[in-house]
């Protein structure tokens, strides 16, 4: 298991690597003056030239983006500005802080977001999804599915933006979005994101649903699990020892990928609500055309994903010891 972890963490190494480089050029090679670009709209010739100094650009590409991958490590030097300490992501001409310090400043939010929808939707969807299963062809099960299309026929900013009008400004039954640190007040925290964590797990619910109801169909109806029932097991034993550890392989996939998602940034969601995480900081880098903003919410972003695969990939090992090997 822990070599197998190993070359899952290398492999992760070497493609947020690629990535990395890949999306360092198309930041900067490809405009035609990226340190206009980097430099925001609200630039004059002095903080141009600056910027100019402290991004190289007279120096080739691959030595820029060498400079760029120094500061990750052992940080970097700016004119005008200062060090800026590892990790350095760069700095932001626009707000004039270290790219790395403003995404971790955003990270909470980010963070408490995904987590709390997930917790939402893996609890409500996983078990529509077995109640759907077990009662195949039942009332219940028509309902679990009705629910499930109409949920993923909803778009958040609508259903948000209703939500927000009926509950909290109209009944005063929720309290009005926003984000407090769980370690400053637990209450203010569950209450402040309440209803971005129910309103964002509506798709999802209505995505694992499906997905945990067609899988526990499908297992239902292997030859091991009518075998497991001519041996005279419990009903309750076969269900969760044979089925449902045969559906939990996709499940877990795509929970891993969606959680990647997630902390990678909710832009829709951040930015329906007014919550200051990383997806609003990436609609702000682009509209401010913040280019070493962008490139680092990008690479964190990629980096979330990633790492996000590999606790798949470990969760997948415990439940199917034969990818181990792979």
């Amino acid at each position: 298991m822990f070599r197998f972890l190993v070359r899952r963490v290398l492999g992760a190494l070497v493609i947020l690597l690629i990535i990395s480089a890949v999306t360092f050029f198309l930041f900067y090679a490809i405009p035609r003056d990226p340190a206009r670009m980097a430099c925001g709209k609200v630039c004059d010739d002095q903080l141009l030239a600056q910027v100019r100094q402290n991004l190289g650009i007279a120096d080739p590409m691959p030595v820029q983006y060498w400079h760029w991958l120094q500061g990750i490590f052992v940080g970097r030097d700016y004119t005008g500005v200062g060090h800026c300490d590892a990790p350095c992501l760069g700095y932001s001409f626009t707000n004039s802080e270290p790219v790395f310090q403003t995404i971790m400043d955003r990270f909470p939010t980010t963070l408490s977001l995904a987590f709390g929808a997930a917790f939402f939707f893996l609890i409500v969807g996983i078990g529509a999804g077995m109640v759907a299963a077990v009662k195949q062809g039942k009332a219940l099960d028509k309902i679990a599915s009705s629910f499930s299309l109409l949920g993923s026929s909803m778009q958040i900013y609508f259903v948000g933006y209703i939500a927000m009008f009926f509950l909290v400004q109209q009944a005063g039954i929720l309290s009005q979005p926003s984000y407090t640190p769980f370690t400053e007040n637990p209450g203010a925290w569950v209450s402040g994101l309440l209803l971005p964590w129910i309103v964002l797990s509506i798709i999802f619910t209505a995505n694992y649903t499906r997905m945990t109801r067609s899988q526990l169909v499908e297992q239902l109806s292997e030859d091991y699990v009518r075998t497991a029932r001519a041996k005279g097991l419990s009903r309750r034993s076969v269900f969760f020892r044979f089925a449902w550890r045969g559906a939990m392989g996709p499940i877990v996939t795509i929970f891993g990928i969606d959680m990647g998602t997630l902390i990678g940034g909710a832009i829709i969601t951040e930015s329906t609500f007014s919550l200051q995480g990383i997806g609003t900081l990436a609609v702000r880098a682009v509209t401010d055309s913040d280019l070493p903003m962008l490139l680092g919410v990008t690479v964190v972003a990629a980096a979330g994903i990633v790492f996000a695969n590999i606790i798949v990939d470990a969760v997948y090992a415990l439940i199917d010891p034969r990818i181990r090997l792979a």
